[in-house]
């Protein structure tokens, strides 16, 4: 009898999912990918699109197309409800999938941390659609502000509150400004664009934690130039979709609060009888293995794994380097090879502020300002997928630059 070939399947086809897939095309194995959407899509971009910066497609790139090439590869589009370890058995609304190892990606979702009138109110900035919504919504803000003779109404629609003083927050904050005082102000003459508030809150005292101090400084000082008015232990106690109230009693009348204060990992996780820590993740083994399921490897945001007595952090690159060795760890174990551990390879952190404004940290060495923003250009547009999409991003961000114009000032029902 010849030996069967076996058979990988991943769920999620995000960072994590990717790279672990990438890994594995024509290799001796058998690869499904499982995901309920059929494309990748390239997160750090996201608020450009919430910006009207960029379409939803240049930052998304079809699953099918990325591994059209290899025949070692398929793909199912469908939602996973769980998994039966004792059956090797994953089970999905379009029916059940079998495998022989398995490596969960299944990424994060908001976390808003149990509160409810945020989770009802509040926008946030995970996924295409919510992308497009808070795009929709900013543009219909100054059409209705246009419109509103009271002042105190105008000014609620006019104020906009960004919560979260990560890189998210701190890149939509100052994005969102640049699109009002640079692009809508020309479009909306009967708005006093100086009226117009953008406040970033931030529960701790510094914004962009994990920087430098003198990074954090300087992103502050950035977004204070792009009159953004940056709030620091500012913790959020409820919103109702007109007013947002912190927890030292004040009230923002507020029309806008876009929600990037946390992550956590996907529901899924919940669904596996696996027991869970901080932000709902699964503790995994040096090697990425579940303890007491050696054939399932879980990566990104939904696995736990400290180094140096500190969690690894739910970003990109973690989930990148993670997807790679479960992967390789995999080949090993087909070819009876002993498996590597994990170790972290931090290249460095950055975060823009908007046009000519950013902050970087690598290697030990600081970047801000200018060169920063050169930098983050440049990787930020090699991560994309795609010659087309690379094109027409570079494209838009030079016409933006040169002529202070948003190609995407669209209210659609997409």
């Amino acid at each position: 009898m010849m030996p069967t070939t076996p058979h990988v399947v991943i769920i999620g086809a995000g960072f994590g999912g990717l790279h672990a897939a990438q890994q594995l095309m024509d290799k001796a194995v058998k690869v499904t990918l499982i995901d309920k959407r059929n494309y990748h899509l390239f997160q750090p971009l996201l608020y450009q699109v919430a910006t009207a910066g960029i379409s939803p497609h240049e930052i998304a790139y079809p699953v099918r197309a990325i591994f059209q090439k290899y025949r070692n590869f398929s793909f199912l589009m469908s939602r996973v409800t769980s998994v039966d370890f004792k059956r090797k058995t994953i089970l999905t609304e379009q029916g059940e999938v079998t495998y022989d190892y398995l490596i969960i990606a299944a990424g994060a979702s908001v976390n808003f941390f149990g509160n409810a009138s945020l989770e009802q109110n509040a926008l946030p900035l995970k996924d295409v659609s919510d992308a497009v919504q808070v795009r929709n919504h900013v543009l219909r803000m100054f059409e209705l502000a246009a419109q509103e003779r009271d002042a105190n109404q105008r000014q609620s629609i006019l104020t906009f509150v960004a919560v979260g003083g990560g890189p998210t927050g701190v890149e939509t904050a100052g994005a969102l400004s640049e699109l009002i005082r640079l692009v809508l102000k020309k479009d909306y003459r009967q708005i006093n664009v100086d009226s117009v508030r953008v406040i970033l809150l931030e529960a701790a005292p510094k914004i962009l934690a994990g920087f430098p101090e003198s990074l954090q400084d300087a992103a502050r000082k950035s977004l204070g130039n792009k009159k953004v008015e940056v709030r620091l232990e500012a913790k959020v106690a409820g919103y109702d979709g007109e007013k947002l109230r912190l927890d030292n009693g004040e009230i923002i009348p507020s029309r806008t609060v876009l929600w990037s204060a946390g992550v956590q990992a996907a529901s899924l996780m919940g669904k596996l009888g696996l027991e869970q820590v901080h932000s709902g993740r699964v503790k995994v083994l040096p090697t990425l293995q579940l303890p007491e399921q050696p054939n399932v490897y879980v990566i990104g945001d939904a696995a736990y794994r400290e180094e140096n007595g500190k969690a690894l952090p739910m970003v990109a690159p973690v989930a990148t380097q993670q997807g790679k060795l479960a992967a390789q760890n995999i080949l090993a174990e087909t070819q009876k090879k002993p498996l590597k551990p994990f170790k972290y390879k931090n290249l460095g952190m950055m975060s823009t502020i908007g046009r000519n404004a950013a902050v970087a940290y690598s290697f030990g060495m600081q970047f801000r300002g200018f060169p920063a923003w050169v930098v983050w250009l440049i990787v930020h547009l090699i991560g994309l997928i795609g010659f087309r999409n690379r094109l027409i991003v570079l494209i838009n961000w030079t016409w933006d630059y040169f002529f202070y114009d948003r190609a995407v000032r669209l209210i659609t029902r997409e």
